[in-house]
């Protein structure tokens, strides 16, 4: 008997996976063959495109293990801050596909581009104020046990608590590390002179690079004092 493939979801497209997925209108959200100036727009836009959509779930993650950390539920905020990590680790691997984007081909598409910047991406606002309040909701943890960054040190697997803080520095580490691949695209794409050049837009990419939504953590990792007051602000 041939099964019957008919869409039962509502909404435009042939297909159910077309109207669940809403690809009519995803794959058009590209500039057409008539708009573009240069062919790798395609590549361009595909790329920070689909980060946005990565970058929007690792935010949604962060905000809920925010409410979970308040909550104490601190197994299923550690999982949640995990996901978000690995959606950090996709867009960083994606950058890759600028290795077949050369300065020439970036700057001839660069007037379609305008004024734009990373700077201006919405998920990654989004992102940072997610991970403001999580650090918040920890040190608010903290508080309520009477415990410091530095007596969860050394590890201890079986304590929750630790565990959760582990999770954030692995965040903070991802978060870091997609800033200097970023930075390293810059250099190699867009032809900008390297930090500590005089107006050089990499100089605001290079220092953001060190960045630590967490400093405290990391100080405790080394035994540093201080109360990370110094850290770059973004």
């Amino acid at each position: 008997m041939k099964r019957d493939h008919s869409p039962v979801l509502p909404g435009p497209g042939a297909t159910d996976y077309a109207r669940y997925m809403r690809t009519d209108i995803l794959l058009d959200l590209q500039r057409s063959p008539d708009e573009v100036i240069h062919r790798d727009e395609l590549l361009f836009q595909v790329v920070h495109q689909s980060a946005e959509l990565w970058l929007k779930l690792a935010a949604t993650e962060l905000t809920e293990a925010v409410a979970r950390v308040a909550a104490g539920d601190l197994p299923v905020a550690e999982a949640l801050l995990a996901r978000a990590t690995l959606a950090v680790r996709l867009i960083t691997d994606q950058l890759e596909m600028f290795r077949h984007l050369s300065p020439v081909d970036f700057q001839a598409m660069q007037p379609a581009l305008g004024s734009g910047s990373g700077a201006e991406s919405p998920g990654w606002r989004r992102l940072q104020t997610a991970s403001r309040q999580l650090g918040r909701a920890f040190a608010d943890l903290l508080a309520g046990q009477a415990t410091t960054p530095a007596q969860l040190c050394p590890a201890d697997p079986a304590n929750p608590v630790h565990r959760l803080a582990e999770a954030m520095v692995e965040w903070d580490e991802r978060v870091s590390l997609w800033r200097v691949r970023h930075y390293q695209v810059a250099l190699r794409v867009g032809g900008h002179a390297p930090a500590g050049t005089a107006d050089s837009p990499t100089n605001m990419l290079a220092k953001l690079a060190g960045h630590r939504f967490f400093p405290e953590l990391w100080q405790a990792r080394t035994g540093l004092a201080g109360d990370g007051s110094d850290a770059v602000q973004s």
